[in-house]
């Protein structure tokens, strides 16, 4: 965008007051000539000037009257369109006033900002006067003749190298001089609260209008993409009934009666869709579709943060005719680390991706994303979504410490893993400042190794005390094999051998080293995108906090209770070893960030009953809610499996901002209200009774 002039606060107060309010001085409309006068009340006469000034809305009204259409947006022009006559509209710019008789502006809509020249010996010295005045953010339309700019005026920007020779100008909507920010003003940018506020001034600034149309082009690629393979875009509804799958739900309270005959007092409630789950694996199982997708609404009650709204878009789809793995010799000749079924899945999104990347980044993705077990992620980086920018990896030292020791753990069926700082390796020099400011959890224990206690560091540990109670330990050989025996930095943490949730100890260590060497400019990650496949999860949990609410210390399932198990762990569920089995769940992860999940489902309807009453437990209301789709895979439901993709965190990573608000047009905070249309607000006590509610208290 052009340079912009006139944005400081003090600038835009003594420019309004100069208006007098917006108004125009009689004496300037006096002088607007007829073609645009259009936009102003007859000139006052000098006895009535005061109270025109007073009537600043009515006299600067907007112009409710015919005008010439738009030739061009204020980004098209361009060295082809030199000498033409053109009709732009868009927001009016002010640049500088050059002298008396020349000024230029900038004229600014969704598609650029064209430079205009407004000369008084062109355009007529009211022409001049009259557009000088206009309030910033004013709406205009102006007329005129496309000019090539002197070459070393000249910007690789849209209508960049040309400007517009101002003949005429209509002033079609004037701005408030009171705005509570100036939108282009991106040097003195408004707080967040603020822009969310009036965020249709917001949605003015060019980061924003791009990241809007990014988005456009990015769903419109997505729905082409799927219908050459054969997906059919289905709407599935919104409203529906609360059940319990995992996330926490929106409740829709209804006038809608059971039946004609009901003269109950109850309340009733649809739930608003926290994903198109179970409709999309019922209108699989119909065969009425094979393939199908939708940009999907849903809405999750869950707690604001930046990578999360309450209202969000997920790209998803579900395809019948899902494989369960790989089928005799295709599993043996293969050394494809993909071990569990959904294998059409895996290739239509990675297909989706490289597309997108390639569109819209201009970088051409691997033909095959690289694929990693939950465990291995969780022992390698601590974390099921690890970012692979950079190493630092945990390690997990067990095997390798002395026999009392190890022998302690194992009898614990715990393990020792550390993050280890050599002051001899190159790669981790970055890291070395870091080390410094970097907050640990309590399990965590930090320990500086140097020349001269290289062999006894390790009995210094609290956690080995834990461990053994007392110690007499030589850490020699482990120094040696850590690279530690020229001394540095080495964090210690221990876990039960099984990992179980989202995170370890060291896994949230490392990546607060990572962003505090960023911070300090030591570490540079690189721009390369690290697409990852997390694969074979544990089918159930125990470790999610954000289930616990109906989980009640029950098993809670880790991707939702449609989830299928490894074929290969099918008989460890039926024998009650719930935390063995492994689920066919597929997370796709950019550089540490979750895109989009999903899984095998089960089309067995015994196994699905059995997992609901045996492994879940959960009791007859709550398994009657599922009723419908046990009957359906009773009937004849094909195998099938799916994938969502979050389009909002997606877009987030493509327009290279933190915080997906960025990316919705009309966003929630944080704290998921909206700050523009005042929701969510209080009712009536009037309106509450109307679905059989009343106030608490009342």
């Amino acid at each position: 965008m052009l340079k912009q002039s006139c944005t400081s606060a003090a600038r835009r107060s003594s420019t309004c007051a100069l208006r007098r309010q917006c108004a125009l001085p009689a004496a300037v409309l006096r002088r607007i000539p007829a073609r645009y006068a259009s936009t102003h009340q007859s000139a006052p006469s000098t006895s009535d000037e005061r109270s025109t000034v007073e009537r600043a809305p009515a006299t600067n009204a907007a112009h409710s009257a015919p005008f010439p259409r738009r030739t061009h947006t204020c980004g098209s022009l361009s060295a082809e369109d030199v000498d033409k006559k053109v009709v732009l509209q868009g927001w009016l710019v002010p640049k500088g006033k050059v002298s008396k008789k020349l000024s230029f502006f900038g004229i600014r809509d969704s598609h650029g900002t064209t430079q205009l020249v407004v000369d008084s010996r062109t355009c007529g010295p009211d022409v001049l006067a009259a557009m000088r005045e206009v309030p910033e953010e004013s709406t205009v339309l102006v007329e005129g003749t496309v000019r090539e700019r002197p070459e070393a005026q000249r910007r690789n920007v849209p209508a960049g190298s040309v400007e517009v020779i101002v003949t005429s100008f209509t002033l079609l909507n004037p701005a408030d001089c009171n705005m509570p920010f100036m939108p282009f003003d991106t040097q003195n940018l408004a707080n967040e609260d603020l822009r969310l506020r009036y965020r249709y001034l917001d949605l003015r600034r060019a980061e924003l209008t791009s990241n809007l149309k990014k988005r456009s082009d990015v769903a419109f690629l997505v729905r082409s993409t799927l219908h050459d393979q054969g997906f059919t875009e289905v709407e599935t509804p919104m409203l529906l009934n609360s059940t319990p799958e995992g996330a926490r739900e929106y409740l829709v309270p209804t006038r809608v009666k059971q039946s004609s005959s009901d003269t109950t007092t109850q309340p009733l409630f649809y739930a608003l869709s926290q994903s198109p789950q179970q409709p999309k694996q019922l209108l699989v199982a119909s065969g009425a579709v094979d393939r199908y997708f939708q940009l999907a609404r849903c809405f999750r009650d869950e707690d604001g943060r930046k990578d999360r709204q309450p209202e969000f878009t997920q790209v998803d789809l579900e395809m019948a005719w899902v494989s369960w793995g790989k089928h005799g010799t295709e599993g043996s000749l293969s050394a494809d680390p993909w071990r569990i079924g959904g294998h059409e899945v895996r290739d239509t999104v990675e297909t989706i991706i490289r597309k997108i990347w390639k569109k819209i980044e201009g970088i051409e993705l691997e033909e095959r994303f690289r694929v990693m077990t939950y465990n291995e992620a969780m022992s390698r980086y601590g974390s099921d979504k690890p970012d692979l920018r950079f190493g630092l990896e945990i390690r997990d030292i067990a095997s390798q410490l002395p026999e009392p020791l190890r022998l302690a753990l194992q009898e614990r069926d715990e393990i020792l893993e550390a993050v280890v700082l050599s002051s001899t390796q190159p790669e981790h020099a970055p890291f070395a400042g870091a080390a410094l400011e970097v907050e640990q959890d309590k399990s965590v224990e930090r320990l500086q190794v140097q020349q001269g206690n290289s062999s006894t560091w390790l009995n210094e540990s609290r956690l080995v005390q834990e461990v053994l109670g007392t110690s007499d330990l030589d850490a020699s050989e482990l120094s040696t094999t850590l690279g530690l025996s020229q001394g540095g930095t080495i964090w210690l943490a221990k876990r039960p051998r099984r990992p179980e949730g989202g995170w370890t100890a060291l896994g949230r260590l490392r990546l607060a080293l990572s962003e505090a060497a960023q911070r300090r400019g030591d570490l540079v990650l690189p721009d390369a995108p690290k697409f990852l496949w997390v694969t074979e999860f544990p089918l159930f949990t125990r470790a999610d906090e954000d289930k616990e609410f109906l989980a009640h210390g029950r098993w809670s399932s880790s991707h939702h209770p449609f989830t299928a198990p490894m074929w290969e762990d099918i008989e460890k569920m039926y024998a009650g070893k719930v935390e063995e089995v492994r689920g066919q769940h597929y997370d796709l992860v950019l550089n540490g960030v979750e895109i989009g999940g999903g899984s095998v489902r089960v089309h067995d309807a015994a196994m699905q009953e059995y997992i609901f009453a045996k492994v879940l437990q959960l009791d007859e209301k709550e398994k009657s809610s599922f009723n419908h789709l046990l009957h359906a895979l009773r009937c004849g439901a094909p195998p099938h499996g799916g994938f969502a993709f979050g389009f909002d965190r997606l877009m987030a990573i493509l327009c290279k901002t933190s915080s997906i608000r960025d990316v919705i047009a009309f966003p929630k905070t944080a704290a998921g209200t909206d700050l523009l249309f005042k929701s969510p607000s209080p009712s009536t006590a009037e309106v509450l009774a109307q679905y059989a509610l009343r106030p608490l208290g009342q």
